[in-house]
């Protein structure tokens, strides 16, 4: 897998058995052997004694990627939805209780957006996951929230499922809080840390709230539904203060691209 990895980086470029065994840290030997099978088997090329993906490979992601139409589709919505915002645009992929960043486009300010960023299903955020679930899914999510927002968050996820999309208000400073709690080993305390972070933020907007020509938007997200559930979103990422018509027009947009995405997934 190292290997794989290792030359999949830069599928274009030879790399020779010196580069691989430093960058593996495998010994030559072992280095040699796998790559002499790797070979064999159609997955790596050896030309001068130097070393790229082959057909074989090439192969393989094609199944895997025709074995995950989101994944493929996802993207291309993403790319499309950004050039007609002029916004940057995730997709967000669910796994079990944690959501993933699969597919970015564009720079977003907050600098906690990233491919690969993965998220915990948790309240308070990741909400439009969690507004279609069945009232008693959506009470014991709502129950592991600090008991200060739970009553907001609720209101919050009727909202959300009225009018087809999230708002989060997560400032930057405060992504970057949820960066720094992620890793952290004591589950206890990122937890202790989680909930004074939820009970410091404004959840999500009502609908008597989304008026005026100041609202702030870090993220608008609209679900992606498979056989009922949420299996994914797609956000974008406009990280600044609107007017209410601005805000409704890309939350349109992005609940529109949202809907066909469903339909993918089916």
């Amino acid at each position: 897998m190292k290997v794989i990895e290792l030359l999949c980086a830069s599928p274009d470029v030879a790399l020779p058995l010196a580069d691989i065994v430093r960058h593996t840290g495998m010994s030559r030997a072992t280095a040699h052997a796998v790559l002499q099978q790797l070979t064999v088997d159609g997955w790596t090329i050896r030309e001068d004694g130097a070393y790229r993906i082959g057909q074989g490979l090439a192969r393989l992601a094609d199944r895997i990627d025709a074995a995950f139409p989101l994944r493929r589709s996802g993207a291309r919505a993403a790319r499309e939805l950004a050039q007609e915002l002029d916004i940057p645009v995730f997709l967000a992929i669910r796994e079990e209780d944690v959501v993933e960043v699969a597919e970015l486009v564009g720079e977003p300010l907050s600098d906690w957006i990233r491919r690969g960023r993965r998220l915990r299903l948790r309240p308070p955020v990741c909400r439009e996951f969690v507004a279609w679930e069945p009232a008693a899914d959506r009470e014991e999510w709502i129950a592991d929230a600090p008991p200060a927002i739970r009553s907001r968050l609720g209101l919050a996820l009727d909202a959300i499922r009225a009018r087809g999309y999230a708002i989060e208000r997560l400032a930057q400073d405060a992504g970057q809080l949820l960066d720094a709690i992620a890793p952290m080993s004591s589950s206890s305390i990122r937890d202790q840390i989680g909930d004074l972070l939820s009970q410091l933020i404004e959840i999500d907007y009502l609908g008597h709230e989304l008026t005026g020509d100041a609202i702030a938007a870090a993220t608008i997200a609209a679900p992606i539904r498979h056989d009922g559930a949420v299996v994914a979103s797609l956000v974008a990422c406009p990280d600044a203060t609107l007017p209410a018509a601005e805000i409704e027009r890309i939350g349109a947009a992005v609940a529109a691209a949202a809907d066909q995405l469903s339909e993918v997934a089916h």
